[in-house]
């Protein structure tokens, strides 16, 4: 992201000048905040349209000229809005706001769904995250949300018109269905130096992220003889849906502080099983060089592991784990994605499957969609090799950390006797704690308060702890501190209701009190 550019707008356009800009009164500001003050300001005009994607801020000396402040003060308030990705400096072009958080207007409900039911009433069903999606929260704490007012734009923009600038007519012809040449060369060479993977480009597929990924493989398994995929457990409901979708059982292999438990594996008979060894949803466990060898094993007697190399690229106090790819290729299927490290949006991953599946995975693509688009493919390869991808990379790792500090300080506060798994990687953090409150009553207290996350009985198939799953990648650390003393304010009034009530009941009843 650039820096805050101190040169005045020029005139025409959007640009806004003089003592009308938002009506900004000089005399609200309290007297040892006015940072504060000017960025909250300008956040909520950012919110609510007032400025919109585009609009180019006042030069830092003519804004503090006419709030009669110091220079220091604007500058500094641009730069923590720039920092939350709502603003960047475009030297000449001033300062312009590129991303706005969510409008928290009404929601239209999606048609078929009843607006009133709860996501968290009963067993979640296969339109659970659209649900919570369409829910209404001033905070949003959901697992999965990368920081997308990070998103390069500037740089997808320089190299989208760099790609353009060189593509031929024949490039704009169907392409081959396993991907671009040019990008299965660049995610050789990425996951060669960031995964310890060693790959030539004709073994890759790109697809449209892992939800494709895992479509694709469903035809494929089953023709090999398999009816069931071993998950972790806990471990993501999102993809043990796409896997029952595909008429794939999903039994639960335990996962303890080492990684999954192999015996347990075994116990299954699965032919397979989906892993995320380098940072396990959603406990953040690394699966340990003991357990790797055992699960090597077990692949070695015939079983194939599909591996999700689940925020392998978002480490913080650890060093690098490879992919089990590294260690074995004619017994697993891997799979990554720009989805976290870009946006969603993109719908560009990737699959590299064990040389016996190759032909029957690239036949499956084709049917399907003839391969992704060619020219994001483009734009995202002109990316890696430019070396601009692992820059931002290493911009998200700083503003993770902080965010994910305060995460953890605004647990520790609000949470007390709350325990914090997963930290040292990831978007997200597991929280356990010891009141006997079920996680979703706790989620829908908190979603009634404005808050969204998602209960850890959700990624659950096996009885265990009672806990929340709680995204922070994506907001700013005072955003965050709010949404979990929400959090705090509501355990402790459920609390409260259960302890009344269990005091109300005759001793015989509760069996406790």
């Amino acid at each position: 992201m650039g820096a805050v550019s101190e040169r005045e707008a020029p005139t025409g356009g959007t640009a806004a000048h003089g003592s009308d800009f938002l009506q900004l009164r000089p005399e609200d500001a309290p007297s040892g905040g006015k940072a504060d003050w000017l960025a909250g300001r300008l956040r909520q005009a950012i919110t609510d349209r007032r400025l919109t994607v585009g609009s180019r801020l006042p030069a830092t000396r003519v804004l503090a000229a006419e709030l009669r402040v110091s220079r220091g003060v604007v500058t500094e308030a641009y730069r923590r809005l720039a920092e939350d990705g709502h603003v960047e400096g475009r030297r000449r072009g001033g300062t312009v706001v590129v991303a706005a958080p969510p409008a928290r207007g009404p929601k239209v409900p999606h048609p078929g769904r009843t607006a009133s039911r709860s996501p968290f009433t009963g067993e979640p069903g296969a339109d659970v995250f659209d649900a919570l999606r369409a829910a209404d929260a001033r905070v949003d704490l959901t697992p999965g949300r990368p920081d997308l007012s990070a998103f390069p734009r500037t740089a997808w923009l320089r190299a989208e018109r760099a790609v353009l600038a060189e593509l031929s007519t024949a490039d704009l012809g169907y392409g081959d269905p396993r991907g671009a040449p040019r990008l299965r060369r660049a995610v050789a060479d990425w996951l060669a130096r960031s995964r310890g993977i060693r790959v030539e480009p004709d073994g890759i597929l790109i697809v449209a992220g892992t939800a494709q990924a895992l479509t694709l493989l469903h035809p494929v398994l089953s023709a090999d003889g398999v009816t069931g995929v071993a998950v972790e457990d806990p471990g993501s409901l999102g993809t043990r849906q796409h896997l029952r979708n595909g008429g794939l059982a999903t039994p639960p292999v335990p996962v303890d502080d080492q990684g999954p438990r192999v015996d347990a594996l075994r116990a299954t008979g699965a032919r397979a099983v989906l892993l995320t060894p380098a940072h396990q949803f959603p406990t953040g466990v690394v699966t340990s060089g003991e357990r790797r060898r055992e699960l090597l094993r077990w692949a070695a007697d015939g079983g194939l592991i599909l591996e999700d190399d689940y925020d392998a690229e978002h480490r913080y106090d650890r060093p690098p784990v490879p992919a089990l790819r590294s260690l074995l290729a004619d017994r697993l299927c891997y799979m990554g994605s720009v989805s976290k490290l870009l946006a969603p949006a993109l719908r560009i991953g990737w699959v590299i499957p064990p040389p016996r599946h190759l032909h029957a995975l690239t036949e499956a693509k084709r049917f399907t969609d003839l391969g992704n688009a060619a020219l994001p493919q483009l734009v995202l390869a002109r990316l890696m090799e430019s070396g601009q991808l692992e820059r931002h990379l290493r911009l998200l790792r700083a503003r993770h950390i902080r965010r994910r500090d305060a995460m953890i300080d605004a647990v520790t506060a609000h949470l007390p006797g709350a325990v914090v798994h997963g930290a040292a990687a990831g978007l997200h953090l597991t929280v356990t704690y010891a009141a006997d409150v079920p996680d979703t009553e706790l989620a829908a207290a908190a979603l009634a308060r404005g808050v969204k996350c998602h209960p850890l009985s959700w990624h659950r198939q096996l009885p265990g702890p009672q806990g929340l799953v709680l995204g922070y990648a994506a907001d700013p650390p005072g955003v965050l501190t709010e949404g979990v003393r929400t959090l705090g304010q509501a355990l402790r009034e459920l609390t409260r209701r259960s302890r009344s009530s269990c005091h109300r009941l005759p001793p015989s009843v509760t069996g406790v009190y």
